[in-house]
């Protein structure tokens, strides 16, 4: 049976990206503790309409922690205090009676917010526009095992593909960098075959594009992998620089950017 709860939030709202904004103390009573954090902030937001108040403005899409949407700073951990978690997948269970639960948006130049705690993260389209993708001919789909890949390299890429992209590397990083993400990017096409024609061009496109979104530079500390709720390993990083400094030294022409 559901145990309820009644908690205090101190919620960050803000207009614009212009607006200095504010934490404001919102209660929230009776909230059951099988209920998602954001389903909770839906029981929030639905008292405020009532009351004829403008309702707290959050990211959100699939709630099943597939598409990277959902973007919030609970209690100063980035998608809050479980591990592999996504805001979305994190239950009130992890929460107490009596509690004050703190808000925010992801913090970064480069993620401005939009309005209180949605941020715009199209920075990380435009990187993946600069060669986040490979070349291929048209026509009849090849068989799956016309290119033998061993496993472990397949499973690596894989794991890197996995990453969705949320940010929270970014919010977690005391320099906002982005490299877990351009890392893991990079890595899944680094890692096979299909992805060598783009490879020298790759990561000095998207490393470039980076630098130019305004994030910052990476200095090894680890929170970025602490806090990825899909668990991307630092590994990718040292792989980036790796393709980076080949790209330097080995391509063959200008990156577009």
């Amino acid at each position: 049976m559901a145990q309820h709860m009644n908690l205090t939030l101190k919620v960050w709202r803000q207009k614009n990206d212009k607006d200095k904004g504010q934490f404001v103390t919102y209660q929230a009573n009776n909230i059951a503790d099988d209920m998602s954090f954001l389903e909770m902030l839906d029981i929030v937001n639905e008292e405020l309409t009532r009351k004829g108040e403008d309702p707290v403005y959050f990211d959100h899409d699939c709630r099943e922690g597939i598409c990277g949407m959902c973007s919030l700073v609970i209690n100063g951990r980035p998608h809050g205090p479980k591990e592999g978690t996504t805001t979305c997948q994190l239950h009130m269970r992890s929460f107490h009676d009596g509690q004050t639960i703190v808000i925010e948006p992801w913090r970064a130049a480069a993620f401005p917010v939009l309005k209180d705690l949605a941020t715009d993260r199209t920075a990380f389209d435009r990187i993946q526009q600069a060669g986040g993708y490979v070349n291929i001919n048209t026509g009849g789909v090849p068989d799956a095992n016309v290119i033998p890949i061993p496993k472990r390299i397949a499973d690596e890429a894989f794991e890197s593909a996995t990453c969705i992209g949320c940010g929270a590397c970014v919010a977690a990083c005391k320099n906002a960098s982005a490299m877990l993400f351009v890392s893991a990017k990079v890595s899944q096409f680094a890692l096979l075959p299909q992805g060598q024609t783009e490879r020298y061009e790759r990561a000095q496109a998207m490393v470039d594009q980076m630098d130019a979104e305004g994030f910052g530079n990476c200095t090894n500390t680890g929170a970025c992998e602490a806090e990825c709720p899909v668990g991307i390993k630092l590994t990718n990083i040292a792989r980036l620089n790796r393709e980076y400094l080949t790209a330097k030294i080995f391509r063959q022409e200008e990156p577009h950017v």
